[in-house]
């Protein structure tokens, strides 16, 4: 099964048993779902949780409430400008200088609460937090099929911000864990070099540490980009090989 697939499958699924949440519908984006605060919470009882002081997380509806959370931890907070439009692609929330916390990170809000940083001015990164449409106990993912996440990821590791042994995570319905007891989809994800592995997958109702052999990508797979991919996102065009 493709990915593609996979994707639509598990989009299905949400919509018509009920699990997805607004926005609606969950098909073509990183899908909400019912006890994403529950997920969010059994998140940060983790060891890596704990650990971090700066989390980069996805900007989509169902990791809000770990982002809020990440903040009412002290936790300094980087979400990706959408589609990486700009080459200062990433917002930087900083609980010390919020008047609102809870507004704050939320995607319809950010720019108002944030100050828009370049990766360069993002420093060492701890945790990186990614929403997925799929993903398998042993740490492969898909996303919604653009690559943005991996391409932030491979951004910060071509930066040496993030490296091998930075925790990526990412929280979901049981549905949509690819060969689990709940899920809609028995089959494996295709993972391509670019894909980011998941060290941790965190439901409402388990949190499973993947111990995953996918191999972390070590930076921006320039040879998987056409020109015009490249030219349309600044961040990549001003680090672009000779």
């Amino acid at each position: 099964m493709d990915k593609q697939t996979i994707r639509e499958t598990v989009w299905d699924a949400l919509e018509e048993r009920g699990i997805a949440r607004f926005p609606f519908p969950p098909h073509d984006r990183i899908p909400n779902f019912e006890g994403a605060s529950e997920a969010a919470q059994s998140l940060t009882e983790t060891a890596v949780w704990d650990d971090a002081e700066t989390v980069k997380a996805n900007p989509d509806s169902p990791q809000l409430p770990v982002r809020r959370a990440a903040l009412r931890a002290g936790k300094t907070v980087y979400m990706a400008v959408p589609r990486l439009r700009d080459e200062r692609c990433f917002y930087e929330l900083d609980p010390d200088e919020l008047d609102d916390i809870e507004a704050a990170p939320a995607v319809s809000n950010v720019a108002d609460h944030a100050r828009q940083v370049g990766p360069e001015a993002v420093g060492s990164v701890d945790l990186v937090v990614s929403g997925s449409v799929a993903v398998t106990e042993d740490g492969a993912r898909t996303g919604k099929g653009e690559g943005y996440s991996d391409l932030e990821y491979a951004v910060l590791r071509e930066l040496g911000l993030v490296d091998e042994t930075t925790p990526v995570v990412t929280t979901v319905h049981e549905l949509q864990i690819v060969g689990g007891p709940e899920g809609v989809v028995d089959t494996t994800v295709p993972v391509d070099d670019h894909d980011v592995p998941m060290d941790w997958v965190v439901t409402p109702e388990r949190t499973v540490e993947t111990a995953t052999t996918h191999t972390t990508p070590a930076g921006v797979d320039w040879d998987a980009l056409s020109t015009e991919r490249i030219d349309e996102i600044p961040v990549l065009s001003a680090r672009r090989p000779d």
